[in-house]
């Protein structure tokens, strides 16, 4: 996970060192004697915001038409925390004790690497998308969820673990509503996106890390739910934003010791 971390940020760095080079290189016209304005994109996504490099005497406005689209994209990328919701609470009942976590250590992580929407105009548009989402667990006490067993099972370890992560990965399929408002002077404008989310469960993992056993790692789909639906909103200005997601499915199915234990995430989204 720390290289997909790594890999987002190399990739969010080197497209905005691109745009930069491009903003450095503006065209003199000969019959005006005025440099053409050269617009440059920052960031990721289909719609990044636009900044305006010396501009005009006239102010320019972009007006996107409407229309289908799709493509290969590499945008909505989450960085934040997840949170356990217990009966709503944030508080685990004395049955999900042994999943008592880390709060500052278990994180959400994911992004969207296609999709299909048609825009109204350049304020609002709607699409489907697809990508990958990642809930990274760590546990506090020293314990070992089992695999293929009926329902969630742990046990308690006579060794101390300097990791023990409990995670699960998901393809995240969400259907955006999305409104930005008018540009400002620097070409840059606010955004809203909110909308219904379904996530189809890839993997469930445990990976350990002690003195006596070095580091280990476990793959079962561990009783996590396998077609979770939930809501999510983001937003944001120029290419950062915030997000929160959260999941009416419970975390867990065929496990009714766990029934009613959601997930809630929240942090920073970029590229949006």
């Amino acid at each position: 996970m720390k290289r997909l971390i790594f890999t987002i940020i190399i990739c969010l760095a080197a497209s905005t060192t691109f745009a930069q080079t491009n903003s450095d290189s503006t065209h003199t016209s000969a019959d005006s004697g005025r440099k053409k304005h050269v617009r440059v994109k920052l960031g990721v996504g289909d719609d990044a915001p636009v900044v305006a490099v010396n501009q005009p005497d006239t102010a320019y406005h972009a007006h996107k038409a409407p229309g289908f689209s799709f493509g290969v994209t590499f945008s909505r990328i989450d960085l934040g925390l997840a949170t356990l919701v217990d009966h709503g609470s944030f508080t685990l009942s004395p049955q999900n004790q042994f999943l008592s976590y880390r709060q500052w250590k278990t994180s959400n992580v994911g992004f969207d690497v296609v999709q299909f929407g048609y825009r109204f105009n350049s304020a609002f548009k709607i699409y489907v998308s697809g990508g990958f989402d990642w809930t990274l667990i760590r546990l506090r006490r020293d314990i070992t969820i089992q695999r293929n067993t009926p329902v969630l099972t742990y046990t308690e370890d006579d060794i101390h673990y300097s990791k023990n992560r409990f995670s699960s990965s998901y393809l995240r399929i969400p259907l955006s509503f999305y409104y930005r408002s008018h540009e400002d002077d620097r070409g840059n404008y606010f955004r809203v996106v909110a909308g219904p989310e379904i996530g189809i469960l890839l993997n469930g993992r445990v990976k350990q890390i002690s003195e006596e056993n070095g580091k280990q790692k476990f793959n079962d789909d561990y009783h996590f739910t396998r077609l979770r639906k939930g809501a999510f909103v983001r937003v944001g200005y120029g290419i950062m934003g915030i997000y929160a997601k959260y999941y009416f499915s419970d975390m867990f199915e065929n496990s009714p010791a766990q029934n009613g234990l959601r997930n809630f995430s929240f942090g920073l989204t970029l590229g949006f």
